[in-house]
């Protein structure tokens, strides 16, 4: 007598066998009927220097798509404001509230909010004339520089462009032109890391209050064991409701870059 255990290893390998003998002739049915596409890659000799071009142009535009989120958090103000985020979720301490996943979201939201002229720009100027074939590749591509260009000088400080500059350059440059986008972009990184880092020491100055008021009144009363962050918590998340400090965060962060 054969035993539960074996009867269902039994019915499970019969009826296993059973769908992929249909599962074969279906597809094998169907294959014949309609045709199934195959992909294939490969190189190949090339037999004129414009194939050379188009494949490395192709090549160029997968880098730049694979390095876009790059290019978006360092010539844009998304750095600036998902830092000073940062520093309101920690000097509240309210651990993962609100989520990262909000403050990337509401970070990128601002962004393209405080962006949008800039990107308006660019896309009167540059995209729209290249896809009406009113202007050439690397007119398009000048085009839509010098806006971004003209955000990062707006937002630069002179002393990390200064620096940049005088790493990157042999002599002094005499205006904006004689400085490269590569030497933009750090100095503008700099920038923004510096005012983000400001921003931040000022929105910790008063829950650093609130923390040393409830750890002396603690103290006083002999409850030295009892962490002060548990009771000051409710008392900061009190403190950023009746103030608006979401209005106030997120004004502030605008009218920070000058609009």
């Amino acid at each position: 007598m054969l035993s539960r255990s074996t009867h269902k290893e039994i019915i499970f390998f019969s009826v296993t066998t059973l769908s992929l003998f249909f599962i074969l002739f279906f597809c094998s049915n169907t294959a014949s009927a309609v045709g199934l596409p195959t992909v294939t890659f490969g190189v190949t000799d090339a037999d004129n220097p414009q194939q050379i071009s188009t494949g490395l142009q192709v090549l160029f535009l997968l880098t730049i798509l694979s390095i876009a989120p790059g290019i978006v958090l360092m010539t844009t103000c998304f750095t600036r404001i998902v830092i000073v985020l940062g520093f309101v979720r920690m000097a509240m301490g309210t651990q993962n509230m609100p989520p990262t996943q909000v403050i990337i979201g509401l970070s990128l939201f601002l962004t393209f909010f405080i962006m949008s002229p800039t990107l308006n720009d660019i896309n009167e100027n540059a995209l729209q004339p290249f896809l009406n074939n009113k202007i050439t590749q690397e007119e398009a591509l000048d085009k839509a520089v010098n806006p971004m260009r003209d955000f990062m000088f707006s937002q630069v400080k002179e002393p990390e462009l200064t620096l940049l500059a005088r790493i990157t350059m042999n002599n002094e440059p005499y205006d904006r032109e004689d400085i490269s986008t590569i030497t933009l972009i750090p100095a503008f990184m700099l920038s923004e890391l510096k005012r983000a880092f400001q921003m931040g020491f000022m929105i910790y100055i008063p829950f650093l209050v609130i923390d040393m008021i409830v750890a002396s009144i603690l103290m006083s009363m002999g409850m030295m064991m009892l962490p002060p962050v548990i009771i000051s918590m409710p008392f900061k998340l009190l403190l950023f409701v009746l103030v608006d400090g979401w209005s106030l965060i997120v004004g502030s962060l605008i009218k920070s870059f000058h609009l």
